[in-house]
């Protein structure tokens, strides 16, 4: 475990570097909190005080978390193996005594601490400051949150990852990540909470794993699902897990196996 345990911690040191971004980070995920804020509670306003289970109180911590989130659990822009793949730096990795998805998960469990810590706290405090919102007192909630969290990272970053894999197979990988990103924007709930899409498109999100990563983690932490509700949003979590994980393997079996680089 210490060798985990350096990954996370030199990948952690690695993001504390940049500390104008974390900044500029925290300035523009809170200026379109505020935003997002306020369409939100003007549509819970409209509908009558509550819209898709959401009153003005778990609508303002859904976006809160959401913005805090945005740098722990990306939606868009991580393309460090596919780059690797593409110059051969790949032959690297799969060099070290480790395996290769675990030395990446790792790497991205240091990021994601130190994007939370740096960037999403910050939008945490001021937010419930400015906007007037404490967070949850029912310890039950900060568990169910906490483990949602966990889950949701862990599926974000396999999502993430399968689409790196993809460079095993095909030169350019732009066209894919773009989808990726416009289809992640949507069915996780980040761009607007699935429990206000139309009935259609709403079982369509439900049936991918892409609310696992954002919209239910975050339903968790804020105090939106409680109670015996929670159960099934983890079992549908662990679910996702443990399909991507064995999908991610297969594909790393199969693409390092064809993966060729030039010079040896």
């Amino acid at each position: 475990m210490s060798v985990h345990l350096q990954l996370i911690a030199a990948e952690f040191r690695r993001q504390s570097t940049y500390r104008l971004a974390l900044a500029a980070g925290v300035f523009t995920n809170g200026i379109f909190g505020l935003i997002r804020a306020g369409v939100l509670l003007a549509a819970v306003a409209g509908a009558g005080g509550e819209a898709g289970g959401y009153d003005a109180r778990t609508a303002i911590l859904y976006v809160l978390w959401g913005q805090a989130l945005l740098g722990a659990i990306p939606m868009w822009g991580w393309n460090e193996v596919a780059s690797r793949v593409r110059t051969g730096e790949i032959a690297v990795d799969l060099a070290r005594p480790i395996d290769l998805q675990v030395y990446w998960w790792f790497r991205d469990l240091g990021r994601a601490a130190m994007q939370f810590l740096g960037r999403g706290l910050p939008i945490l405090i001021l937010g419930s400051v400015v906007l007037r919102v404490p967070p949850p007192t029912d310890p039950l909630v900060w568990l169910a949150g906490a483990l949602g969290l966990i889950l949701g990272l862990a599926v974000n970053f396999l999502g993430r990852y399968a689409l790196n894999l993809i460079s095993f197979w095909t030169i350019e990988m732009q066209g894919f990540q773009i989808l990726y990103m416009v289809v992640v924007s949507l069915l996780t709930g980040f761009t607007v909470p699935i429990h206000l899409f139309p009935g259609w498109l709403k079982t369509i999100a439900e049936w991918s794993p892409f609310p696992s990563m954002y919209q239910y983690p975050v339903d968790l932490i804020s105090g939106r699902t409680t109670g015996v509700d929670v159960l099934p949003i983890i079992g549908i979590q662990l679910a996702w897990l443990l399909v991507l994980l064995v999908g991610t393997r297969v594909m790393t079996h199969f693409g390092t196996r064809r993966l060729v680089i030039q010079g040896g």
